[in-house]
């Protein structure tokens, strides 16, 4: 029963995170917009270069003064294409980048992997730290040069495709807040766009 008790308080302090703006459930977060997506072969690799645009809304930027570390995720899908059936997926790549502030030092932590992190696992990612918020967003809205394949995964001879996805992971939030978020629009940060594999080459 005590145990019980204490997820019931933990769950009502989360979801606090999320209602502590008035009319928090009534924003509507602004579009996220894919403003350049290319593609580039440099040597045996097929890099992806994307900046995206997006504002982080009030209950969010909130959560992360209450230190709730949020966590962004890319994908990126190479697509063969085939007019007899379906889209073959070739290959595929992740990027999570966890957002955090740290309140003795008043800076912001990134931390970048190619799949889930965990506090367990923060030393396999690259790590940067910034002095403002504006600073360590625009890292996070800039995928410069991404390695997302080996040409040696494609056959070249043949058209593909790149399926793009961004967006903030509310399924890497504490179990309490995403109860707390559902039917939050402020909450969804997301873009998607599916383009030809069109290779330039660099050197």
């Amino acid at each position: 029963m005590k145990n019980a008790r204490l997820d019931l308080i933990g769950l009502l302090a989360c979801a606090c995170l999320v209602w502590a703006h008035p009319g928090a459930a009534r924003a509507e977060a602004p579009a996220t917009e894919i403003s350049l997506l290319k593609f580039e072969r440099a040597s045996d690799a097929v890099l992806l270069t994307a900046t995206l645009k997006f504002e982080l809304p009030a209950a969010v930027q909130d959560a992360l003064l209450k230190g709730v570390a949020i966590i962004f995720v890319a994908e990126a899908d190479v697509l063969r294409e085939r007019w007899y059936w379906m889209n073959k997926k070739v290959v595929s790549a992740e990027r999570h980048m966890r957002l955090a502030y740290q309140p003795l030092t008043r800076r912001w932590r990134l931390n970048v992997a190619s799949g889930r992190i965990s506090n367990v696992g923060l030393g396999m990612a690259l790590n940067q730290n910034f002095e403002s918020l504006p600073d360590a967003l625009a890292a996070v809205q800039r995928l410069s040069r991404w390695k997302i394949a080996d040409v040696s995964d494609i056959d070249l001879e043949q058209n593909h495709l790149v399926d793009f996805r961004f967006r903030l992971d509310v399924s890497q939030l504490p179990r309490p807040l995403q109860i707390g978020t559902l039917g939050q629009t402020d909450w969804d940060i997301s873009a998607s766009s599916i383009r030809p594999l069109l290779l330039e080459s660099v050197k």
